[in-house]
């Protein structure tokens, strides 16, 4: 796929298609409810409630990543992330991987008795369990869906380890179902904070709660005992890459009391690569030659860039004695299993 094709904003003043009173079903959705909410929060969003038949997935080349186990409960997210890999599973769904991957979002109302049912049946062996893989669980639709509760529960009953990786402070809502089975099982919380400046925040994560806030709630797993793992995550050439606002990304996340930061460069897969490139060529084309070079070659970011750009995180987390062995050796609850590429690259 070329870069060169997709750097081109919308024409100014194209018109747009006006959205239908009522939503359309996709055809890959038959038998969903449909439903639209008239707060603030939920404006232009469309949520599909459906029945699902299974709820915990076997991951595709498993051998690849530390986890084997999924549960997910949304498709789709109100993060509304530029970058987001997931965005080409929505083309399955007959819906688009842009703008009805932010504002359609599927809800699988029935996770929580499925995941019962499912860790109860006789073949389960209690593997660990990845949430936060695909798209995050604690998106906005979640304070009003309140699945994770339910699915954190059947878990913890279960002594079923499980681990989390969100940009959502909701997750503190379930902060006391998080410690029980804490008590019980292996229990890893990770948050994904790829850079500090609000600016930016505000352009590129217009969904999500602020840097800020999300290293508050860092601050509140890690005041509650947890061992949490930071994924500085994507780092955007150009954007985010320079070494004032790593080492100023890095500092906020050591003062939050993270156990350790994973620095992972920017990938562009299909879907999110023109959705990306779209917004790019809007409001930073001069960065768009740049963008043609690094990401010539496929999705990824060459080695070296990306070598280069851990070593720079590493000597930034030494410097604010931020990296492992040196913290959370103490802590009641037992550090996160090591989070891999493929996994946190997710949000």
């Amino acid at each position: 796929m070329r870069w060169d094709n997709l750097a081109a904003p919308p024409a100014e003043g194209a018109p747009e298609r006006a959205a239908p009173a009522t939503p359309p079903l996709p055809l890959a959705l038959p038998g969903a409810t449909v439903r639209t909410f008239d707060t603030p929060g939920f404006a232009g969003m469309t949520f599909y409630e459906v029945q699902a038949k299974s709820i915990i997935n076997r991951v595709p080349g498993a051998s690849r990543v530390p986890f084997e186990w999924t549960i997910n409960p949304y498709r789709g997210c109100s993060h509304a992330c530029v970058y987001c890999f997931a965005r080409k599973t929505h083309t399955y769904l007959d819906l688009d991987a842009g703008a009805d991957f932010d504002r359609k979002v599927i809800v699988k109302v029935n996770a929580g008795e499925l995941v019962r049912r499912e860790l109860a049946a006789p073949r389960w062996r209690g593997a660990h369990i990845a949430m936060g893989t695909n798209v995050d669980c604690y998106q906005r639709a979640e304070g009003r869906y309140q699945l994770m509760p339910q699915i954190i529960a059947a878990l913890r009953d279960f002594a079923n380890p499980f681990s989390i990786l969100t940009k959502g402070t909701l997750i503190l809502r379930d902060l006391p179902l998080l410690r029980q089975a804490a008590e019980v099982t292996r229990v890893g919380v990770s948050y994904s904070v790829g850079f500090v400046d609000e600016r930016l925040w505000r352009a590129v994560e217009p969904g999500t709660p602020s840097p800020r806030r999300r290293l508050d709630a860092v601050r509140a797993l890690t005041d509650a005992g947890f061992a949490v793992g930071v994924l500085m995550a994507p780092i955007l050439p150009g954007l985010t890459d320079d070494d004032e606002s790593i080492d100023a990304t890095v500092a906020a996340i050591a003062a939050a009391g993270a156990t350790s930061v994973t620095p992972l460069a920017l990938h562009l897969r299909p879907g999110a690569r023109e959705w990306y490139a779209r917004w790019l060529g809007r409001e930073f084309p001069h960065l768009v030659p740049r963008y043609r070079e690094l990401y010539r070659a496929g999705s990824y970011a060459p080695q070296a860039y990306q070598r280069e750009l851990t070593a720079r995180v590493r000597i930034a987390a030494r410097r604010h004695g931020l990296h492992r062995g040196e913290r959370g050796e103490n802590r009641s609850l037992p550090e996160p299993p090591p989070p891999a590429a493929e996994q946190l690259t997710l949000l």
